[in-house]
């Protein structure tokens, strides 16, 4: 069992930690001791993972901007080639295209130095294999051997290849548009576009130069595309209102046909139609929903539990698809997909309403970059006909009102006295006649009112890290929102173990 020291690095799916000074009350925990001794311990656990000896593996490392990607990425190297591991340092790279050479270059692994959206002193460590990214219980393992001070045995003869991946990946991407769009001007298939790109100084302005110029798009009044680890001008993250606010004044003020936003390492994406209106959240996973199901009628498309009622209508009843509401975290949704597939149901689409999107076609692989070229092609495919973008949209119902709040746990053992409210509110639900409990909700309790008692729905859970009761609510009536507050928070005052 891991002990507080190393508890504190996992964070779902991946390790996080402290890896600069600069904030107050935040001392460096990400150090190049522990750093190595994670390094380590993954290098053991793909070992037994894969069936090979150390230095019969073929790993690749790539890092985000941030100020202590290098330093990280420098540990993590040495120590994979202390192993006798064949090393590619791919530099700075997206976290897709970092899995992508498990597929391009036959890497047996791969490792991302990042910390996504978080501020700029966080940092982390991120692992591939050619069956997707790692789950919880295999970061656990990995912190275990780090805990336990594991070695692998050494070897002579690790070697260590400077290699820019970026280059093959941003060519995967040209090639995808080129071949759907399939223009007049083949070589040139986004001349006479405008699409502006805003990489808030992240890993993605890659976009920009090695994808939209060469096929002819107009750039001209993109923003933030110089990498730097500081993010002096927005957080990278589509789902932050300044954000977003950024990429929408971007399209309005170049007079763009389409804008998009990536986060720190380009795992998420998101855009803005050509009158400066976001296609993020629900939207996204509306126009990510019609792209997925064009070629797979019928498919099941797989969401997390924010999504909205317009949504479902507009998966089930508009696109004829259907719609599986499943638990947060962008991995449960992937692994649900996955395990539908297997089961013989097609899952063409996984996706997270933070812009998190996995398509079938593209290896279950949430990839920023991909769903951004996808939207690009369609918008670039629907012109030639004299139709746009936002015309695939019209038939999402959208909520008038919509509001998140995040209810501390004060308790110690959060995830028991989350999970005693949320069963005490299901409990009191039941008893209300006007409290409708949704038949199809994975996670926590998802219930809807009609319209004279607030007109839309909440959703209590559990955040999948934090001592974080999240509730969120949506009403279709100016003051909804309101009404369906007052019920809930009304109960929850009754609770013990929260801070409202």
């Amino acid at each position: 069992m891991l002990n507080d020291k190393y508890r504190i690095f996992m964070s779902g799916t991946d390790i996080r930690g402290i890896a600069s000074e600069g904030v107050e009350g935040e001392p460096v925990n990400l150090t190049d001791e522990i750093v190595a001794q994670m390094a380590d311990g993954f290098i053991l656990w793909a070992s037994d993972k894969l069936k090979k000896p150390s230095n019969e593996l073929t790993v690749s490392v790539g890092r985000d901007c941030r100020i202590s990607g290098e330093r990280i990425a420098n540990t993590v190297i040495k120590r994979l080639a202390k192993a006798g591991a064949k090393v590619y340092d791919c530099g700075l790279a997206s976290t897709p295209s970092m899995f992508m050479t498990t597929v391009d270059l036959s890497c047996d692994a791969a490792v991302q130095i990042t910390a996504s959206h978080h501020p700029f002193n966080r940092n982390g460590l991120k692992f591939f294999t050619r069956g997707g990214g790692l789950d919880h219980e295999d970061i656990e393992a990995i912190l275990l051997h780090a805990q336990n001070g594991d070695k692998p045995e050494a070897y002579t003869g690790g070697v260590v290849s400077p290699i820019n991946y970026m280059e093959n990946y941003s060519a995967h991407l040209r090639e995808l548009i080129k071949r759907e769009v399939n223009a007049e001007d083949y070589d040139h298939p986004l001349k006479g576009f405008h699409i502006v790109v805003d990489a808030g100084n992240g890993a993605g302005g890659f976009y920009a130069s090695k994808v939209l110029d060469p096929l002819g798009a107009d750039t001209s009044g993109s923003r933030y595309l110089e990498p730097d680890g500081m993010f002096p001008n927005h957080v990278p993250n589509p789902e932050n209102a300044q954000a977003m606010q950024s990429i929408c004044e971007a399209v309005l003020e170049s007079k763009a046909d389409l804008g998009v936003i990536f986060d720190t390492d380009v795992d998420r994406g998101g855009a803005v139609d050509r009158f400066g209106k976001e296609i993020n959240r629900n939207r996204l996973v509306a126009l990510a929903s019609v792209l997925a199901l064009e070629n797979n009628p019928g498919g099941t498309i797989v969401t997390d539990s924010i999504t909205s009622t317009g949504l479902n209508t507009f998966i089930e009843q508009h696109l004829h698809g259907k719609h599986y509401r499943y638990r947060r975290g962008y991995k449960n949704v992937i692994n649900k997909a996955i395990e539908l597939k297997s089961q013989g149901i097609a899952a063409p689409l996984a996706i997270e309403t933070s812009g998190h999107a996995a398509m079938e076609e593209n290896y279950y692989l949430d990839d920023g970059a991909y769903l951004c070229t996808k939207i690009i092609i369609k918008n670039a495919q629907l012109s030639r006909r004299g139709e746009s973008l936002e015309s695939l949209l019209a038939d999402l119902r959208e909520p008038k009102e919509e509001k998140e709040i995040r209810i501390k746990i004060t308790d110690k053992d959060f995830k028991a006295t989350g999970q005693r409210v949320i069963d005490a509110l299901e409990k009191f639900a039941e008893s209300q006649q006007d409290w409708h409990i949704a038949p199809d909700n994975r996670e926590g309790i998802r219930v809807s009112f009609d319209k004279d008692g607030g007109d839309g729905w909440f959703l209590l859970r559990l955040s999948v890290h934090d001592p974080i009761l999240p509730l969120n609510i949506e009403s279709d009536s100016e003051g909804g929102v309101g009404i369906i507050e007052e019920k809930v928070m009304g109960f929850l005052k009754t609770q013990d173990g929260l801070a409202l």
